[in-house]
């Protein structure tokens, strides 16, 4: 019995000495962040709405995206703008090319704004530029799915949605179409990016439906992400890495992490669960803490592969406390700044304890 008590007082004094490091973000280690524009912060103030995001411990946001072609004076005094209250934007979504993305007259005019914005944000120091090439975004196959004690999910059904027809302003296109397309403006935009200095990371479709009225999805598959990255070979070409869209088509995401991580590819991510009942058309996006990655095993490999950009914990779930508050719904079931502290708290438990093992 003494040595079991002794055993007992000694067994926290391992602890007392404390958190071995590194177990905070630095230049070494991902950085969490947030979204500044539709991220479901509530409405403030420049320094109301960082001080929020603030005082969850994330220093780092997704910035507000502008019509192209972006200026430098226009990036540097967004950048400014929220760096004097302590926020460091190291991501802008950029978008408004689908004359590019359909191969449609005007597209060598909007490639050229693209470059020209990718040229500003390298002026600025803006490391990374994520941008989307979906056809289509089948977000029609969404709907609310009640959670525990009633908190909102997001469910997807491509049932409900596979026999919808083309959108006029978008029309049909086939694979090979958009995978001819999206060479054309990557052999024009990546070299230019590589000479600015700035990392480009395409969205992965999600969701990851086969067919989008009638389109077919360059990204939607794991497969496709390899083809992407192959087309020219460069760190400024890289994904948007998510898991939770790695596990809505059936695949492992630390494998994924692995291969994408091992080859300095992945240029940005998102960290968010899923349940899956038939991967690529029958999903729901959970709470971070339920669904079925592993987030710690999946958080250990990013660690391991050296990944130091951003990590979204996205998609939040729906709470009464933000419900209460009105806030903006992005989508059926999704949340707002009492969801992100939740998902804030558990990726940083989840960084701290890859980091310490």
């Amino acid at each position: 019995m003494q040595s079991a008590g002794a055993a007992a007082m000694a067994a926290p004094a391992s602890f007392a000495a404390g958190m071995p490091a590194p177990h905070f973000e630095g230049p070494d280690t991902p950085k969490i962040c947030l979204e500044l524009s539709t991220g479901g912060m509530p409405d403030g103030s420049d320094e109301e709405v960082a001080r929020r995001i603030r005082q969850l411990g994330v220093n780092y946001v997704l910035g507000h995206g502008f019509p192209i072609p972006w200026q430098e004076s226009q990036l540097r005094e967004e950048m400014d703008r929220y760096k004097k209250y302590g926020l460091t934007i190291g991501n802008i979504m950029i978008g408004g090319f689908n004359n590019a993305i359909y191969a449609r007259p005007g597209r060598d005019q909007d490639i050229e704004k693209v470059i020209q914005s990718i040229r500003a944000a390298g002026k600025v120091g803006l490391p990374v530029v994520e941008y989307n090439w979906y056809a289509h975004r089948i977000t029609e196959g969404y709907f609310e799915e009640t959670g525990r004690a009633g908190a909102g999910l997001t469910g997807f059904d491509y049932e409900r949605v596979k026999n919808l027809p083309p959108l006029p302003r978008e029309g049909a296109h086939t694979l090979d179409e958009m995978w001819k397309n999206i060479t054309y403006f990557l052999k024009a935009v990546i070299p230019e990016a590589e000479k600015a200095g700035v990392r480009m990371a395409l969205h992965p479709n999600d969701p990851p439906a086969p067919i989008s009225r009638g389109s077919q999805q360059i990204m939607g598959t794991v497969e496709g992400w390899k083809k992407l990255i192959s087309i020219v070979d460069s760190p400024s070409n890289g994904i948007t890495f998510d898991c939770g869209v790695t596990k809505e088509m059936g695949q492992d995401p630390v494998e994924v992490c692995r291969y994408f991580g091992s080859r300095d590819r992945i240029n940005h991510m998102h960290f968010r669960n899923v349940r899956v009942k038939k991967p690529y058309e029958r999903y729901t996006e959970v709470f971070i803490d339920e669904g079925e990655n592993n987030m710690f095993a999946v958080m250990r490999e990013v660690i391991r592969v050296k990944y130091t950009r951003l990590i979204y914990p996205e998609h939040p779930r729906a709470l009464d406390y933000d419900r209460d508050r009105h806030y903006r719904a992005q989508y059926p079931g999704s949340g707002s700044y009492a969801a992100y502290a939740f998902n804030v708290g558990y990726t940083r438990a989840m960084m701290q304890a890859a980091l310490t093992v």
